[in-house]
Parts: structure tokens; C-alpha cells; sequence
């Protein structure tokens, strides 16, 4: 039985939600999927960002008691507009994506979506980004990463 098991594990990958990434695996991987200079956002302000959202955690949730929204993934992305939770009231899924989607550790989904935000909004659309990145040097945040 363990080995059917362990057969079944190795020829049908499961989706694989929540790990906590590394800075710079981070930016090596965001990077890979096209978010480096995108719409004229830096690789340092998306590190920056998710940093200060997520502190890099793809499984990441926060709820939001005033909207009864929940931001999920490693970019916080917010389940009233973007992604749909199936208990958002009012929700509108801009992204077309399930909120789970947003938490895989492949990133695929969580970027796709954060370049539809970033077309329509601007990075600004991140209070994390706004608070803690917008205006600062944020060459420590690629540091060390050998990109």
C-alpha cells in the first residue's frame, strides 16, 4: 500500500500551498515570471512589497472585517476585487482566478494577477508598498541575490 501510495505522490503532483521564500529566491522567481520592470515597477519595489505584505509567505491570508474581504498570497491580493474566495460579499474577480490560486508556491496565478492590478492601478494599489517602499532606496532589498 505505501508503495502505490509513493507511486501515486511521484506521477501526480499535488499543487503545493504555502512555503515561506527566501528574499532572494523570491526576486529570482518573480523575475523568471516577467514581474522584473513591468509597467516600470523595479524588482527591488516588487521585493520591497511583498516583503512588507507577506514577508514572503505564498499561503498569507489577512481579513478584512470592514469589507468582509481577505487578502491572500505572498502579494495580499484582495478576494473583493481581484480573486474569487466563494464568501466575499459583492466580490467582482478581476483577476479570474480563485483566491487559492493566489497561495501556490509556484507563483504562476499570484503574478499573472499582480500584473492585472499593476495595469489598472499602479503599484500604489498596495498599502504595504505605499507605507514602507514608495520613496525609500531599496537596493538592500536585492542585495546579495546575484541577479
Amino acid at each position: 500500500m505505501k508503495f502505490l501510495f509513493l507511486l501515486g505522490f511521484l506521477f501526480f503532483p499535488m499543487t503545493v500551498h504555502g512555503v515561506r521564500m527566501s528574499r532572494c529566491a523570491f526576486a529570482r522567481r518573480i523575475k523568471e515570471l516577467g514581474l522584473s520592470g513591468y509597467h516600470g515597477v523595479s524588482l527591488a519595489n516588487w521585493v520591497c512589497l511583498a516583503q512588507w505584505e507577506s514577508d514572503f509567505n505564498t499561503a498569507a491570508t489577512n481579513y478584512n472585517s470592514w469589507d468582509r474581504s481577505t487578502d491572500y498570497g505572498i502579494f495580499q491580493i484582495n478576494s473583493h476585487y481581484w480573486c474569487d474566495d466563494d464568501k466575499t460579499p459583492h466580490a467582482t474577480n478581476g483577476c479570474g482566478v480563485r483566491c487559492s490560486q493566489l497561495e501556490e508556491t509556484n507563483l504562476v496565478k499570484a503574478v499573472e494577477c499582480a500584473k492585472q492590478i499593476v495595469r489598472q492601478q499602479g503599484i500604489s494599489a498596495w498599502v504595504g508598498w505605499k507605507n514602507h517602499c514608495e520613496g525609500h532606496n531599496l537596493s538592500g532589498y536585492l542585495e546579495g541575490c546575484s541577479l
